[in-house]
Formats: C-alpha cells, sequence, structure tokens
C-alpha cells in the first residue's frame, strides 16, 4: 500500500519517559524516522550530537530563526529548542513519516500549520511522580526541577489541546499505546485514497 506519510508529535512534561517511549516504538518501526531538534542547551551524559539533538550555539539557532529554518521553535527551560524544517520536507518528499519530540509549547506551534498531524501528550501518574523520575535523572539541582515541576503544571492544563494521551505508569504499556497510535493513523482510510481508490474499481469490476 501507498501510505500517505503522517506527522506525528510527541509532547509532554520533562522527565515523563517521552525518549525512552520513543525510542523503543522506534527501533521496532520502519515507516517512520525521527526529526532531530536544535538545542542550545549543553549534552547531557550519554548524548550524541546529531543524533539525540543538535547542539548549537545561540547565535547559531538564532541565524536560523532569521533564515526561516525552523518549523517550530520556543524557549524552554532557560534554552531554545527548534524543529528543522528542511529535515521534514526531505522526509516528506521521499513518502517517509516522521516523528516529533517536542515541548508543548511547539507542539501547539505545529498544531497550526500542521492540521493533518497527528498529536500525543504523554503525561505521568502524577506530579509527586514526576519530582521523583526528574530527582533520579540527577541532570539538574534543586531550582531546576522545581522550574520544570512549574512549567509541567502549565503543560497538563493544556492535554484537551492534543488528539491522544498516554499516561506514563507502566513503561511497556505505554510503548504499545504509541506504537498502536502510529499503526491506526497510518491504515486511516483518507491516508490511502490511492490504494482505495484501486480497490473499488477491483471490486466493482469483479463485482
Amino acid at each position: 500500500m501507498i501510505k500517505k506519510p503522517i506527522l506525528v508529535v510527541v509532547s509532554g512534561p520533562s522527565g515523563v519517559g517521552k525518549t525512552t517511549i520513543i525510542k523503543a516504538v522506534l527501533a521496532k518501526r520502519r515507516d517512520i524516522i525521527f526529526s532531530v531538534s536544535c538545542t542550545t542547551r549543553p549534552k547531557r551524559p550519554g548524548e550524541v550530537h546529531g543524533k539525540d539533538y543538535f547542539f548549537i550555539t545561540e547565535k547559531e539557532f538564532q541565524k536560523m530563526v532569521k533564515n526561516n529554518e525552523f518549523l517550530e521553535w520556543a524557549h524552554v527551560h532557560g534554552y531554545l529548542y527548534g524543529t528543522p524544517r528542511r529535515f521534514i520536507d526531505e522526509a516528506f518528499s521521499n513518502n517517509k513519516s516522521v516523528l516529533l519530540d517536542i515541548d508543548v509549547q511547539g507542539a501547539m506551534k505545529v498544531m497550526e500549520t500542521f492540521e493533518d498531524g497527528v498529536f500525543i501528550f504523554i503525561a505521568p501518574p502524577s506530579i509527586e511522580a514526576l519530582e521523583e523520575r526528574l530527582k533520579k535523572r540527577k541532570t539538574e539541582d534543586e531550582e531546576k526541577i522545581r522550574k520544570r515541576l512549574e512549567d509541567a503544571l502549565w503543560e497538563l492544563k493544556n492535554i484537551d489541546k492534543f488528539q491522544y494521551l498516554i499516561i506514563n505508569e507502566d513503561l511497556d504499556e505505554a510503548i504499545h499505546s504509541l506504537d498502536s497510535i502510529i499503526t491506526a493513523e497510518s491504515i486511516k482510510v483518507r491516508r490511502l485514497e490511492e490504494d482505495v481508490k484501486r480497490y473499488e474499481e477491483e471490486v466493482l469490476k469483479n463485482g
């Protein structure tokens, strides 16, 4: 079947487990690729430039903003994050679906330009559980954790803007949910117009 490529946007509070869930789903699928975002924040231990993020300077980021090279960009937790437009354009031209892992601000900006996108919110089972996960990461001090929790409360108030909600209480279940959503969206009739038309012609011809 010739599937129309889709843009899948996964969002939610920092520390909710988006990266772990996404990596597990991408390891199982060959029909969707990950869009690497740009950021001005420092690399965390184990992160790889060009794979997890493009780690660039603020000057480089502002130049890309000026040249309109981002699909969306935002200030998040004191740093700049943006989604390069060219990557998505090239993937779509090659009939490849794309998955974005971006903050809630960015997701809502993408909603304005990609009406046919699939928007998924991943939430923690509770604020207390989120705080515990942030502390376990050991990548931020107490002040930064407090700021992330404040931001999370605002982000959680915007769940109703999204099409799907996954509560990450059980990791395996969350991975299965994201994988199932992508599969269901990719086989919607409106995304398979050419195949549906051909199928109908065959049925009518042989009926």
